[in-house]
């Protein structure tokens, strides 16, 4: 499916929620009215509604519930943006400049302060303390993977078990609130485990994806490769040629990981050892296998638009090439 079909059944739903984004950010004080002016206009692909209200329509219409559900995601999706931006020290997000890079670091945690603080506002103004449970938990899990990542990088001791308990934390959390949230907003409230195991299932194939895209082609990507090598990050293909090369290469790959990871040559080095190793096909497989079994999750739904839109999603997100 291409994009635009699988929005299509929702595609009034993504309109009403970009002008309520718009309108959420707004502020009185000029400077912070400019900064989030420029992070609506440069935001990306917006998958985390999409996710939201495919997962309300599958058992009934969109409705207010799930915009609001809608908002607090996103408005949690950009404010984890910008502070990761900070954290990271990056100077650049989808090829544009962060906001940090822009107006520096402390205007761009307050920022992102900012857009949490209209999360609580927003869910107390509208009685959505169910939603405000589930964000809250992301947000607690978010922190905690990072942490956790942060943590073992320094030791270069993280195994397979621990990498996805870092992303199920980091990244997958989020989405499975999405499918969770636009189910409890439908009402369908018995399938909210189904939903959220099914957004979990996704969020992990999506960030295995990201690593496999940080140690492909710059030209293919789009953007540069190597980063996760820069900033010492412990990811599958990673992992698994670690585990895999003999006792000689593993120490070689492990030490431009810790100590050469400046060096352009040396990362360029490690990511074909890597490749070499079998470690780019063996994520590959996970993340497929990921992918088979969120579609699983929802063969007992009956065929319909929001459906099969959530199954190319699925599709989408392992396939998108960027």
């Amino acid at each position: 499916m291409t994009p635009e079909e699988i929005i299509a059944p929702v595609a009034p739903s993504m309109e009403a929620f970009n002008r309520l984004f718009s309108d959420s950010l707004r502020s009185e004080v000029p400077l912070l009215d400019k900064v989030t002016h420029y992070v609506v206009k440069k935001r990306g692909k917006q998958v985390r509604p999409l996710f939201v209200f495919l997962s309300c329509q599958l058992f009934a219409p969109v409705n207010q519930k799930a915009l609001d559900a809608a908002l607090l995601t996103e408005l949690l999706h950009n404010a984890t943006i910008v502070h990761d931006d900070v954290v990271d020290d990056a100077n650049e997000r989808r090829g544009y400049f962060s906001v940090n890079a822009l107006w520096k670091n402390k205007i761009a945690v307050l920022v992102g302060d900012y857009m949490l603080s209209k999360i609580l506002l927003l869910s107390l103004d509208q009685n959505n303390t169910d939603l405000l449970a589930l964000v809250a938990r992301s947000v607690k899990e978010m922190s905690e993977g990072e942490l956790l990542q942060m943590e073992k990088a320094r030791k270069l001791d993280i195994t397979e078990e621990i990498y996805f308990e870092v992303i199920r934390k980091k990244t997958a959390s989020l989405i499975a609130t999405c499918c969770e949230s636009g189910c409890i907003a439908s009402g369908s409230i018995e399938h909210r485990e189904t939903m959220r195991a099914f957004g979990e299932k996704v969020g992990l194939a999506f960030q295995i994806k990201d690593d496999i895209f940080d140690l492909g082609s710059e030209v293919a990507v789009g953007k540069p490769t190597g980063n996760d090598i820069r900033e010492q990050k412990m990811t599958l293909p990673i992992i698994y040629a670690l585990n895999t090369l003999d006792t000689s290469n593993a120490r070689i790959l492990a030490n431009i990981i810790k100590n050469k990871n400046n060096d352009a040559s040396s990362i360029k080095q490690a990511i074909q050892m890597v490749s070499n190793s079998g470690g780019i096909a063996y994520a590959e497989k996970k993340m497929q296998q990921l992918g088979t079994e969120a579609k699983a999750l929802l063969a007992a739904f009956p065929d319909q638009p929001a459906k099969r839109s959530l199954l190319g999603l699925v599709d989408y997100t392992m396939n998108r090439t960027k």
